[in-house]
C-alpha cells in the first residue's frame, strides 16, 4: 500500500474543531494591535499628534524631533502590548513582504541593556538592496538600500514585533518595491481628479482612491499537501485527473461552510480584525474547497497593505487548523481558479463618490465625466493594464471560460451606455437625468418589492462598472494589488489631467464652461468607444472584434510585458511622476526573470515526479499485469487463455505507450531547458521558456493523468483530486 493511503487516512480522521469565541464584540477588539488614531491620542502629546496628522494629510515629512516623540510613544505602547522587537515591513518586487527584526535594546554603559527606539529608527533604516530583485539597478557588490516609514499606513504588532509599513528604495533613489510607485500614482490621481472635480464643485480639496479586494483561496489538508511535492514546490498540481465529481453540480457556491473551514474562517477573522483589517464577507466559492474573504472598502494604499498582511495571516492560521492555504491562481486543473477582484473608485473630501450617479442633471454630468475619463485612460493603456496582472501563475486562469479573457474591455450596462449615447449625439448644452434604482414587485407571497440596480453585471468583463465603482476582475489571487492599481491610477490620472487642461484652456479663452465640458466629453466618449463591450467576453467573435478595434490581444505573458517600455507608456509614467524609464526597465527585467524561473521550477519538479514517482509505479503495475498474463496462460489453454488475458494485455500496451511518451518527453524537455538556459537576455529567455519548455508541462501531464486511471489505486503514489478537493 502506498504512503498516500496513510496520509489520506490521517487527513480524513475526525479532527476536534475549536472555534475561538472572543468575549467581546468585534467592534471592541477591532484594531487592538494597531497604533491608530485613538492610540495616538493616548500615547502622544497633543501637539505631536497634531503634527503627525498634518503630515499624513499633507504628505509632508516629519522633523526628526517630532519623529523622536512619535517613536517614544509607539515604543511605550508596543512594550505594554508585549512587543520586544521592531521591523520595517516592506513590499519588494516579489510575491510577498520583507522584514528584519531588531530588538528594542542598546547597551546602558554599565554592563546592562535598556529599551530604546528612536525617531531615526522609525523614519529610516538601511537594508541590503542587492539581495532583493532590482532588475539591474543594484549590482551584487552595491548593497545599500533604504526603507522609509509610510505614516499614512498605521504601524501594528504581529506576534512580538512592532511592524512599520515602509517604502523601499535604492541608494540612487529608484523604487525597489510596490508601495513607492503606488503612493506616487495615488498622488497623481489626487491632483488630476481634484482639478476636474473642482470644475463642478470648487470646495473639493482632495480626492481619495478607494479599493475593496475580494480574496479567493483554496484550502487542502496539510497531510495531503505534504504528500504532493508539486503543490509544495510550485503552489499548483502539475498532474492529477479530475475528480468524477467536482463543481459540475454547482452545489458548493454559497453552500453551507464546512465546520472545520468555519473554525478557520472565524480564527482568521478575529486575528484580522485585531490588526485593523475590516473583514466583512466570507463564503464558499464555485470550486470545491474554494472560499472567499472580502473586507469593507478602504483607502487604496491601506487596502493594499491589509491585503498583503491578510495573505500572510491566511497561511499562518491555516496551518493551525490542519490546512494549507493555496493562493496560486490555478492550483487544480478542470475547476475554477482563484482571482482577487479589485473594486476601485474615487471619492472627494466633501463626501462625494465620483463614480456614483447623482440626483441632479449637474451631478450626473460630473459622474459621467469621471466614468468617461476612466474609460479613456483604460482604453489608451489597455495593453499595460493587462500586462500588470499577467504572470506565469495567472496565465493558467486568464482566457478560460471561468475568468476574464486576455483582452481588456469595460462593461457599463444598458442604462449608462444609453446615457453616453445621448450625450455624444446631443448638439446643445442640454443635460440629462439618469434613472436610479427602481422597484420590482414579485408575485411571491410575503416577499417585499425589490430595488433593482441601474446596471446588470457581466461576469466576462475584466473591467466592469457595478453601480458606483469599477471592478477589475482580472487580478490574480496571489498578486500584490498594487501592480494593477499603479497602472490604473496613473492611466486615469493622465486622462483626467488631459481633460482638465483642454477644458481650462478653452474656459480661459472665454468659452462657456458647460459647453466646453460637454464638447470635450463628446470627443472622449467617441475616442474611448472601442473599450466598451456589453457582450460575451469568452466568445471567439469578441476576440476577432477586439482585434478590429485595435485592442491588445497578446496572449504570451513575456511578450505582454514589452508594452511597459513603449514610448507612450513611459511618457505616461514620467509625466505623472510615478516611475522613470530606468525603473520600468528594471521591473520588466524582474518580471521576465520571475516568469522563466517559475516555468523552470515547474519543469524540474515535473521531471523529478515523472522519473522517481510515476514511471516506477507504472512499471511496477505493468509487471504485476505481465505476471498475471503469464499465470493465466499457464492455467488455461488456447483461446480461453487469450480471452482472459486480453484486457490486461491492453492495459500493458497502454501503460507502455504512456510511459514511453513521458520518459521521452521529459528527456526532450530537460534538453530544451539546457539550451534555453544559455540565453543571457532575460526577455529572450522568458520567451523561449514560454514557447519551448512550457508546452511540455501540459503534454506530459495528459499522459500522466491517463496512467492515473489505469494504475491500481492502491499503489498510486500521490493524493488524487477526489481526496484533495473535499474537506472531511
Amino acid at each position: 500500500m502506498s504512503l498516500r493511503f496513510n496520509v489520506v487516512e490521517e487527513a480524513f480522521k475526525k479532527h476536534p474543531i475549536e472555534v475561538p469565541v472572543p468575549a467581546e464584540r468585534p467592534s471592541a477588539y477591532f484594531g487592538k494591535y494597531v497604533f491608530n488614531a485613538k492610540k495616538m491620542k493616548d500615547y502622544l502629546p497633543a501637539e505631536v499628534c497634531q503634527k503627525l496628522n498634518q503630515s499624513i494629510a499633507d504628505g509632508t515629512p516629519l522633523d526628526l524631533a517630532t519623529a523622536d516623540e512619535v517613536a517614544s510613544g509607539m515604543k511605550r505602547w508596543a512594550i505594554e502590548m508585549g512587543a520586544t522587537h521592531c521591523t520595517h515591513w516592506f513590499q519588494p518586487l516579489t510575491e510577498g513582504t520583507a522584514e528584519k527584526h531588531d530588538a528594542f535594546v542598546i547597551h546602558d554603559g554599565e554592563g546592562g541593556m535598556v529599551e530604546e527606539f528612536t525617531g531615526r529608527q522609525l523614519v529610516q533604516l538601511e537594508t541590503d538592496a542587492s539581495s532583493f530583485p532590482s532588475g539591474g539597478i543594484r549590482s551584487t557588490f552595491e548593497a545599500r538600500g533604504y526603507s522609509a516609514w509610510d505614516p499614512s499606513s498605521p504601524v501594528f504588532i504581529l506576534g512580538d514585533t512592532l511592524m512599520i509599513p515602509t517604502v523601499f528604495i535604492s541608494f540612487t533613489g529608484e523604487s525597489l518595491d510596490y508601495k513607492a510607485p503606488l503612493k506616487k500614482s495615488l498622488a497623481a490621481i489626487d491632483r488630476a481628479a481634484t482639478s476636474v472635480a473642482q470644475l463642478f464643485n470648487p470646495e473639493v480639496r482632495r480626492v481619495s482612491t478607494n479599493l475593496g479586494w475580494e480574496q479567493e483561496y483554496f484550502l487542502v489538508d496539510e497531510g495531503l499537501y505534504a504528500a504532493r511535492p508539486d503543490l509544495l514546490l510550485t503552489g499548483r498540481t502539475l498532474m492529477g485527473h479530475e475528480s468524477s465529481k467536482n463543481q459540475q453540480m454547482d452545489d458548493h457556491y454559497f453552500g453551507a461552510i464546512p465546520d472545520r473551514v468555519q473554525a478557520y474562517m472565524r480564527d482568521l477573522e478575529i486575528q484580522a480584525l485585531e490588526l485593523g483589517i475590516p473583514c466583512k464577507t466570507r463564503h464558499n466559492e464555485v470550486a470545491p474547497n474554494q472560499f472567499e474573504l472580502a473586507p469593507i472598502y478602504e483607502e487604496c494604499n491601506l487596502a493594499v497593505d491589509h491585503n498583503m498582511l491578510l495573505m500572510e495571516l491566511m497561511r499562518r492560521v491555516a496551518r493551525k487548523h490542519g490546512f494549507r492555504c493555496l493562493l496560486h491562481e490555478k492550483p487544480f486543473a478542470g475547476i475554477n481558479g482563484s482571482g482577487k477582484h479589485n473594486n476601485w473608485s474615487l471619492s472627494t473630501d466633501t463626501g462625494i463618490i465620483l463614480h456614483a450617479p447623482g440626483k441632479t442633471a449637474e451631478d450626473n454630468l460630473r459622474f459621467i465625466t469621471f466614468v468617461v475619463e476612466t474609460l479613456l485612460g483604460v482604453y489608451r493603456h489597455n495593453n499595460v493594464l493587462k500586462a500588470s496582472i499577467m504572470s506565469a501563475t495567472n496565465a493558467h486562469r486568464l482566457g478560460g471560460g471561468e475568468a476574464p479573457p486576455m483582452i481588456i474591455s469595460s462593461f457599463l450596462g444598458q442604462q449608462i451606455s444609453d446615457y453616453l449615447t445621448k450625450v455624444e449625439q446631443s448638439t446643445n448644452d442640454q443635460l440629462f437625468l439618469m434613472e436610479g434604482k427602481h422597484g420590482l414587485r414579485l408575485d411571491v407571497p410575503q416577499i417585499p418589492e425589490l430595488m433593482i440596480d441601474n446596471t446588470d453585471r457581466n461576469r466576462t468583463s475584466p473591467f466592469a462598472f457595478t453601480g458606483n465603482r469599477f471592478e477589475f476582475r482580472a487580478v490574480g489571487s496571489v498578486a500584490n494589488c498594487a501592480s494593477a492599481m499603479i497602472v490604473l491610477n496613473t492611466a486615469v490620472a493622465e486622462a483626467l489631467a488631459d481633460f482638465h487642461c483642454r477644458v481650462s484652456n478653452r474656459i480661459a479663452q472665454g468659452e462657456s464652461k458647460l459647453s466646453v465640458i460637454l464638447d470635450e466629453l463628446r470627443k472622449d466618449i467617441k475616442a474611448s468607444a472601442p473599450i466598451r463591450f456589453e457582450g460575451n467576453g469568452y466568445s471567439q467573435e469578441w476576440h476577432e472584434e477586439a482585434r478590429r478595434r485595435g485592442l491588445d490581444c497578446v496572449t504570451s505573458t513575456p511578450l505582454a510585458y514589452d508594452c511597459y517600455l513603449h514610448d507612450d507608456t513611459v511618457r505616461m509614467f514620467e509625466s505623472m511622476n510615478v516611475m522613470h524609464r530606468s525603473e520600468l526597465q528594471a521591473r520588466n527585467e524582474i518580471k521576465w526573470e520571475t516568469y522563466w524561473k517559475k516555468i523552470q521550477i515547474e519543469s524540474r519538479v515535473l521531471g523529478d515526479l515523472c522519473l522517481n514517482h510515476i514511471i516506477p509505479v507504472a512499471t511496477r503495475y505493468q509487471s504485476d499485469l505481465v505476471d498475471n498474463v503469464l499465470k493465466t496462460k499457464q492455467a488455461f489453454d488456447g483461446d480461453r487463455a487469450e480471452q482472459l488475458a486480453a484486457y490486461n494485455i491492453t492495459l500493458i500496451d497502454q501503460i507502455n505507450e504512456h510511459s514511453t511518451y513521458i520518459v521521452s518527453a521529459v528527456a526532450e524537455m530537460t534538453e530544451q531547458r539546457r539550451v534555453v538556459n544559455q540565453i543571457t537576455s532575460e526577455r529572450e529567455k522568458a520567451i523561449a521558456y514560454h514557447d519551448t519548455v512550457a508546452p511540455y508541462l501540459e503534454s506530459i501531464r495528459a499522459h500522466i493523468d491517463k496512467l492515473e486511471l489505469i494504475v491500481n489505486d492502491r499503489i498510486w503514489p500521490l493524493p488524487k483530486y477526489r481526496e484533495l478537493l473535499f474537506v472531511r
